[in-house]
């Protein structure tokens, strides 16, 4: 229904007064400029004026000269509908659970309750869990759909613009976007990641560096693609015997890589997940390999990267920033609706050093 002209501003400033109470603007924050208001909500920039006056003369927000306007106080006697949000990951015990850390701790403080499923990496489960969160009610949906999985993702990303609520996607990204793409969604830069493991190695001094990688994850073929990259860019020999990957890797056959490795005269090597990462460890040390002195080794994930013998230096995904942008993405598309700009972010992970690169420890770096 359209609103009465004269009436615009009081609308927005009950828009305001409500993103506000749901903590898209907390308490302490600066609100966007006017201009930018003006342009978010499609009206002029007087009315933008007249509303923000209103929640001043109620001592809500307050204006600073050359600074902004920033929140005061939370509004009072605004009355909310409970809102509920869906959040579907394909597991609960590994990679996911700082992600969900980070979306709960947004929402749960925007007074926003989390309905929380797992597909458990089954196509016929993600689709009955997103049909009972939406039967459930939900007003918005976190998604983590299992494109590796699918035999055409394409056909996903179709049918998405169908669903009833609000949505932004995490960790996954239509896989060939058109140029106007208008998919949200937060990701990590996965392909950065590895890219950036491997010029570390050669910042150390390795020339002949292998991947151990896997096949069918989330994250595999971003991460191989990253790897090919940096390979074809440093001008690094090519070696196909220690560039394997697989959807499981058995104990045996990473015994069998380490061989190679040492057959290949390969110095270092790149993995994809911290298990299989110290697997490598243990079987290159039974073959009277030193790590890091004989055979370097980066992961990729920083699960347990740091709980063995040996302590693994590894690209570490922003996982619960990650979770908590997404979070907050879909609270101002709650509250603002259809004027809400369309956000495709991708978060850069970082290089944890440790010992089994060789390099000396320091903290968290930048890629």
């Amino acid at each position: 229904m359209d609103v009465p002209r004269g009436m615009k501003f009081r609308a927005l400033a009950e828009q305001l007064r409500e993103q506000i109470a749901t903590g898209v603007w907390t308490v302490g924050g600066r609100l966007p400029t006017e201009p930018e208001l003006a342009r978010s909500a499609g009206v002029g920039i007087n009315t933008v004026r007249r509303a923000v006056d209103l929640l001043i003369e109620d001592d809500i927000v307050q204006r600073r000269q050359g600074s902004g306007t920033y929140v005061l106080a939370q509004p009072s006697g605004i009355r909310l509908q409970r809102r509920f949000v869906g959040v579907l990951v394909p597991s609960t015990s590994y990679f996911y659970p700082k992600v969900i850390e980070g979306i709960e701790r947004v929402l749960s403080a925007a007074g926003v309750r989390v309905i929380l499923s797992s597909s458990e990496y089954n196509l016929e489960v993600e689709a009955e869990q997103t049909r009972q969160l939406l039967q459930a009610g939900v007003d918005g949906l976190l998604l983590v759909p299992n494109l590796h999985l699918m035999d055409d993702p394409g056909l996903f990303f179709e049918d998405l613009p169908e669903l009833p609520v609000p949505y932004v996607l995490i960790e996954r990204r239509p896989p060939h976007p058109t140029l106007d793409d208008a998919t949200p969604y937060v990701c990590t830069n996965h392909q950065g990641g590895a890219y950036a493991a491997v010029r570390h190695l050669t910042e150390l001094g390795h020339q002949r560096i292998g991947h151990l990688g896997r096949l069918r994850t989330g994250t595999a073929d971003a991460v191989q693609a990253g790897f090919d990259a940096a390979i074809t860019e440093f001008g690094l020999p090519v070696i196909p015997e220690v560039n394997q990957r697989r959807e499981i890797w058995t104990t045996s056959e990473i015994a069998s890589y380490a061989r190679t490795c040492v057959d290949n005269e390969v110095s270092a090597v790149f993995c994809l997940g911290d298990r299989d990462a110290s697997a490598l460890v243990l079987h290159a040390r039974r073959l009277g390999l030193d790590v890091p002195g004989d055979l370097a080794i980066v992961a990729y994930d920083d699960e347990v990267a740091d709980l063995g013998e040996v302590p693994l230096t590894a690209v570490s995904p922003p996982k619960a920033e990650v979770g908590a942008l997404a979070a907050e993405l879909l609270l101002r598309r709650l509250t603002q609706g259809e004027t809400a700009p369309i956000h495709q972010v991708q978060l850069r992970p970082r290089l944890v050093i440790r010992a089994s690169c060789g390099a000396a420890s320091r903290e968290l770096v930048e890629m």
